[in-house]
């Protein structure tokens, strides 16, 4: 039993601590506010309660009451609870306000400290919140007070500390705020700066005067989450500005998933500045309970001369049964390895393994193709694959007379919801599962507006045939796609 806050940073997923990834992956039920990003809270495990309590400002769907009652109550019931806030617990996250019902009731906390987009939100905008020739301190105020009152600010006091000034959740009173700045004697060309949605690919800045500022702000229809930063380090924004050098940066990308765990094109394409939507992955259901047609088929596994896998999750699971019951890899010596693609050969070299055959291309037909060529008269072939698999892959195979086992050892169970899909500028797909998945939470999208961009020429084939814009990386590798996602952008079509 314990409750853990845990400060999520202020948007980019990179930017929540180790701490509290391992928390959020542990927990048993998570409370979440509404700045999270979905990265993050795609780390909730399935078992896990997920409630969502987060509040826009004058808007409390979830009092703070209430809240503080939930988590009081699942702690009580045994429970590990996570309170996953915004930024940091202790900064303005009323996260002092949550732990008193837990002291009084005697319920073990623990706090995680999160990255504040008070300062991370400066770096983001090249904002160095002091330095020697222009500020020596800085001060991070609440743009409102409690009820959402206006606050009671001293700006006398803070005009004369001459330190960098950082509001928060101010920017519907932008035009208040920088008007007391002057009035309590802050020049009118001082600089200052806002940043909207600080830290994430969606971040827009405008630079400006405590006096032109709330101009700029009310043109350019600046929103919450919003940081005003006031002070001569303003100026610096222009050289230090590192962000928005990234060569992607605003292109919106749907990576369709087809399996669980990080996904690694989704983070190449965010260092790049890609807002990226990722669609949920499938959940990866292991045939492996005991009896199973795997632990069968390892009895004989003397009788097969070639071990065939067309995924990573077939490579996972396989070997992952193999640790768990103690099997002896010695066993598969005599084996010759067969894999699809790059990223699966990769996982097979993670074991101390090496492929003994993968095609060129990036495809299940080439693997059934070369295979056919390769398996000889008297040798057998297991193939350790995913249930409902590519029914081409085993019908190339028989057509050449080859001996094989077509054996499943997961099976895939994607989430039944449907997704909005607006202005997006590239679809990515690395499976032709992915495309299908893509196309059943489409609902009545037209897939003629979809410039998908795929992984291989079978994969190509399944988008094709919903009509997409089809592009083909040059080569089978997440690496391939993202410079090909880059000549896209820079030459067009």
């Amino acid at each position: 039993m314990r409750v853990t806050l845990v400060g999520a940073g202020p948007g980019d997923k990179g930017l929540l601590t180790l701490k509290g990834a391992e928390r959020i992956q542990n927990a048993d039920i998570v409370l979440f506010d509404r700045l999270v990003c979905d990265e993050i809270l795609a780390m909730i495990p399935d078992s896990a309660e997920a409630i969502d309590v987060g509040k826009n400002a004058g808007h409390h769907p979830v009092s703070q009451e209430t809240i503080n009652r939930l988590l009081m109550e699942k702690a009580k019931q045994g429970l590990e609870v996570v309170r996953l806030k915004g930024g940091d617990p202790f900064v303005f996250g009323r996260g002092g306000e949550e732990l008193e019902l837990l002291v009084e009731n005697n319920i073990p906390f623990e706090v995680i400290p999160g990255l504040s987009s008070a300062i991370a939100g400066a770096a983001y905008a090249g904002i160095p919140l002091t330095h020697r020739d222009y500020a020596s301190s800085f001060h991070v105020i609440s743009g409102y007070g409690k009820n959402n009152e206006s606050p009671n600010i001293n700006y006398d006091a803070l005009v004369r500390l001459k330190g960098t000034l950082v509001f928060m959740m101010g920017v519907a009173r932008i035009g208040d705020i920088c008007a007391a700045c002057i009035a309590a004697g802050m020049d009118t060309s001082m600089p200052a700066a806002i940043v909207e949605n600080a830290t994430t690919n969606a971040q827009r800045k405008f630079l400006g005067t405590v006096e032109t500022l709330p101009g700029i702000a009310y043109e350019n229809f600046v929103e919450s989450p919003a940081l005003i930063i006031i002070g001569k380090v303003c100026q610096l924004s222009g050289p230090y500005d590192w962000f928005t050098k990234k060569p992607l940066l605003g292109k919106r990308i749907i990576v369709a998933r087809a399996k669980p765990g990080v996904s690694k094109l989704s983070d190449d394409l965010r260092e790049l500045g890609c807002h990226v939507t990722e669609l949920p992955s499938a959940k990866i259901i292991p045939l492996t309970a005991p009896g199973c047609l795997l632990e069968k088929k390892l009895e004989t596994i003397n009788s097969y001369s070639w071990l065939v896998f067309t995924s990573g999750i077939g490579v996972h699971v396989f070997f992952d049964y193999l640790l768990e019951r103690g099997f002896d890899i010695r066993a598969l010596h005599h084996l010759k390895i067969a894999c699809v693609g790059a990223e699966t050969e990769k996982e097979i070299n993670k074991r101390g393994i090496r492929a003994a055959y993968r095609p060129a291309e990036y495809n299940g037909a080439a693997l059934a193709q070369g295979l056919s060529g390769l398996i000889k008269s008297g040798e057998r072939a297991l193939i350790a694959r995913a249930k409902d698999g590519d029914e081409n892959f085993t019908r190339i195979l028989t057509d050449s007379c080859v001996d094989f086992d077509d054996l499943a050892i997961y099976e895939k169970i994607y989430k039944a919801k449907k997704f909005s899909f607006p202005n997006a500028d590239f679809a990515t797909f690395t499976s032709s599962s992915a495309v299908e998945y893509f196309a059943d939470t489409a609902g009545d999208f037209d897939f003629k507006k979809i410039k998908a961009v795929c992984i291989g020429r079978s994969t190509a084939a399944t988008a094709k045939s919903y009509n997409m814009d089809v592009y083909v990386s040059a080569e089978a590798t997440i690496k391939s796609m993202v410079n090909k996602i880059k000549e896209l952008c820079v030459y067009g079509n």
